[in-house]
């Protein structure tokens, strides 16, 4: 209890407030633009945070993650524009909204939603969280190493056009965080005999390429399409009869989101798209969705939002990223010497409950801007891309330069750009990679950790019921799909 007020209090301090408040307000400007997503935001700034204290650079990247996701709706609902891929199952029914005059409806239904989804995320994660990781107690090396094996095949289901290329995305994640002098053997390895590349391949530049720059060059191949903004007055809260409808849609939707956020690799996108199923399953009147559904918009904002705090769940109690976004504030505690982990909850509870605290404070302050100031957010989306991609470009240069003040790590930086541009436009998804970088060096020390426990024989992972169920999960995930499907085909023959 005293590390929770401890937490709590860290919100009279002005400056992590101020962090709050500026991560909020840029989470709703980025979420607003199309292509300047949460994640890519937050690998951009990335390097600024390195030069604060853990519990100010937490607060600021978990707002931007929570306001992102409302930020994308306000666009797919007055330009049909999802600014956040997480607010693509919105602008299905927002859009029809708006389209027949309630906008401001649409964007007062999803500003609710939205936070009512993020505080339950939050709240399940203040009560999950230290009882995952007081049964991570019991975990060893092979069991960390059997859990970054089942965090690695969470990497099938996100984005991309298939398991298989997903898979290949996060093996080669895993080939790069081998790069650099082995601290066991002290053999050099896959550095070409660059200098730069000894002590290994960092996150900030991979991230930022992969994300930032990726994206630059993606939109360079599009034209311009000016947007153009639906009349309305601002947002307004729903009346009682349009909030009892959408009760059933806010729960469905924040549960669907809690669930899905707390399983690795999956993420808000696809915590959106199953809460907009499910809210239309459940749904009383069926015949509204696809005219502007007020449910529609409900449940997949609860569901992203909700992804937000879920996805905290892994990635602070095992170390195992939640989703892609996660991912990058997982690098960023590395960077910064925080290992996450059930260790936290004894040695810095203070940090986590900061975390939380910070997170219920974002969604509070974007209900209200949201409220507020949602017709003035949206007009972000008219910057000219000829104006905001070069400064995307600039802030690249700038962000991977910045830690190590290294001309290697801006070459790393444009490869990895390259890399990211390439892997859209034969349908790979850069997120798996970035799980496969991070849950690369966990995967390689636990492995060796656990062989010379076992003295090099293999089989004493038999002996080890947790890391044996976790695997046979793993194998059951990749390989059980496919002979169900066989299965099928061999009853229907």
């Amino acid at each position: 209890m005293d590390a929770f007020l401890a937490g709590m209090a860290t919100l009279g301090d002005p400056f992590i407030l101020g962090m709050i408040l500026a991560g909020t307000v840029l989470g709703i400007l980025v979420g607003a633009l199309p292509g300047i997503s949460g994640s890519t935001t937050i690998a951009l700034l990335l390097p600024l945070t390195i030069g604060i204290s853990p519990i100010a650079a937490l607060a600021f990247m978990g707002s931007v993650y929570c306001a992102a996701n409302f930020g994308g709706s306000i666009t797919a609902i007055l330009v049909n524009a999802p600014g956040d891929p997480s607010a693509s199952a919105t602008a299905l029914e927002g859009y029809r909204m708006a389209e027949r005059g309630e906008a401001g409806l649409a964007l007062g239904i999803s500003a609710i939603a939205s936070a009512i989804g993020g505080i339950v995320s939050v709240v399940a994660l203040i009560v999950a969280a230290p009882l995952l990781a007081r049964a991570a107690y019991s975990f060893g090396p092979p069991e960390y190493f059997a859990l970054a094996i089942f965090g690695l095949s969470m990497c099938a289901a996100i984005g991309g056009d298939g398991k298989v290329k997903n898979l290949i995305a996060a093996a080669l994640g895993v080939l790069l965080a081998t790069v650099g002098i082995d601290l066991t053997s002290g053999v050099e390895r896959y550095s070409f005999g660059i200098v730069e590349l000894s002590d290994g391949i960092g996150f900030v530049p991979v991230l930022i390429g992969l994300f930032a720059l990726a994206e630059m060059l993606e939109q360079s191949t599009r034209r311009a399409e000016p947007a153009r903004l639906i009349a309305m007055d601002a947002a307004r809260l729903p009346n009682r009869a349009e909030l009892r409808k959408c009760w059933r849609a806010i729960w469905i939707g924040s549960g669907v989101g809690t669930f899905i956020g707390v399983l690795p690799a999956l993420g808000a996108t696809t915590a959106a798209l199953v809460g907009y199923n499910e809210t239309r399953r459940w749904s009383r009147h069926k015949h509204e969705f696809g005219r502007g559904s007020i449910e529609g918009v409900a449940g997949p904002e609860a569901a992203n939002n909700a992804a937000v705090g879920g996805s905290m769940v892994p990635t602070l109690a095992l170390g195992i990223p939640g989703s892609a976004t996660t991912a990058i504030m997982l690098a960023g505690l590395l960077v910064q010497g925080v290992r996450p982990g059930p260790h936290l909850f004894t040695e810095q509870p203070v940090l986590l409950y900061a975390v939380f605290a910070s997170m219920l404070a974002a969604n509070l302050l974007y209900l209200v801007m949201g409220l507020g100031m949602a017709k003035l957010f949206a007009r972000i989306s008219l910057i000219p891309p000829t104006l905001l991609w070069p400064a995307v470009f600039v802030l690249s240069v700038i962000g991977a330069y910045g830690p190590n003040q290294s001309m290697g790590d801006v070459v790393v930086m444009l490869v990895a750009g390259g890399v990211g541009f390439l892997f859209r436009r034969h349908g790979f998804s850069p997120a798996p990679l970035i799980m496969g970088l991070v849950l690369g060096s966990m995967l390689e020390e636990a492995l060796k950790q656990s062989m010379i426990i076992f003295d090099q024989n293999p089989a004493g992972f038999l002996g080890r019921p947790i890391a044996m169920t976790l695997l046979l999960v793993t194998l059951a995930g990749l390989v059980g799909p496919q002979l169900l499907r066989l299965f099928r085909v061999a009853r229907t023959a």
